[in-house]
């Protein structure tokens, strides 16, 4: 497996991001009509929903829309709003012994990873994050130290609501502090199960659970992987490993002897880590936040990236194959 990762910088929506879009878009527009067209929203369903619950940023989807050419399937896309149902792998935690961190692995198929590291200022505030959905985030931090990341919640429920990149864009364009962006998370609806994490530079962090139908459940836990609380598709939990990886990432975070640096590099060891070689799904990457910096650094066996919001370097790297001696079975 050979992937390049692009770090773009874009102080307002234009070329790069059209061109982002232009090659993606055929891809995209697929999944989006899987179920049919008319298993998804009007675009006036598609506005009424951003105005209500994120109405900030309705000038910069008008902005994008008019980008990609202005047509209605592509603006009820970039909406977010009520999506086709996916879901990733993934594991996250936040560690405050010292300069607090966010660190994540962002577990899915790597055919369908957008591949971009991108530097906004789109609404005028620095966003770095990793691209999905083509303007969504996966995981990223903005100008105020805000970090965020998602983790699919281990529900095939779906239900009314945004997909989680769209409301993670929206929390790191709106929000500077936790409490703004639990906030956020306890009135934007989600579609699908989801568990987001968020943590500050004051070290104020927080997990929450979104689930269609449900109130959004905020804990102080420091770890979340692909289950929320009880294991509710079991199936699911035993393929991606989900309650190994919690128990075994919780067990590290809390020793005594652990520091920062070794609790990170074991989200590159199993089980936290998996070789999407083995059944084409697993560990594209490893993000490091650090909120009190503005730094972030993506990590792979043998390779990393590191940028920030403040030096942020634009180009393209080629990720390698992880070494034959890490391979290990899901």
């Amino acid at each position: 497996m050979r992937t390049i990762l692009r770090s773009v910088s874009e102080g307002r929506p234009g070329v790069a991001w059209a061109r982002h879009f232009e090659a993606l878009w055929p891809g995209y527009r697929r999944w989006y009509l899987i179920e049919g067209e008319a298993a998804r929203p009007t675009y006036l369903a598609c506005e009424r929903a951003l105005i209500a619950h994120m109405p900030e940023i309705v000038p910069l989807w008008q902005e994008l829309v008019a980008l990609a050419g202005g047509s209605d399937l592509a603006a009820r896309y970039l909406s977010g709003y009520c999506p086709p149902p996916y879901m990733s792998g993934c594991s996250q935690a936040v560690w405050l012994r010292g300069e607090p961190l966010l660190v994540r692995n962002y577990d899915y198929l790597p055919e369908l990873w957008e591949g971009l590291l991108s530097c906004t200022r789109w609404r005028g505030r620095a966003v770095l994050g990793m691209s999905d959905c083509l303007w969504g985030i996966l995981d990223g931090m903005n100008d105020a130290g805000l970090a965020v990341s998602l983790a699919f919640g281990g529900s095939r429920d779906v239900g009314v609501g945004f997909g989680i990149p769209i409301v993670l864009r929206y929390i790191l364009e709106v929000c500077s502090t936790v409490p703004e962006a639990l906030a956020v998370l306890q009135r934007v609806p989600c579609h699908m199960a989801y568990t987001v994490t968020v943590l500050d530079p004051t070290g104020a962090h927080g997990t929450v659970f979104l689930a269609p139908g449900k109130p959004p459940f905020i804990s102080v836990r420091q770890v979340a992987t692909n289950h929320q609380g009880q294991v509710s598709w079991p199936q699911h939990a035993i393929a991606t490993g989900s309650v190994d990886r919690l128990t075994v990432l919780t067990s590290h975070l809390h020793r005594d002897t652990e520091t920062a640096e070794r609790f990170a590099s074991r989200f590159l060891e199993p089980p936290t880590w998996s070789d999407p070689r083995g059944s084409g799904w697993g560990t594209l990457y490893t993000t490091l936040y650090w909120p009190t910096r503005r730094a972030m650094e993506v990590r792979w066996h043998g390779h990393s990236l590191a940028q920030s919001v403040e030096a942020f370097a634009p180009g393209a790297l080629a990720i390698p194959s992880p070494p034959d001696s890490t391979l290990r079975p899901w």
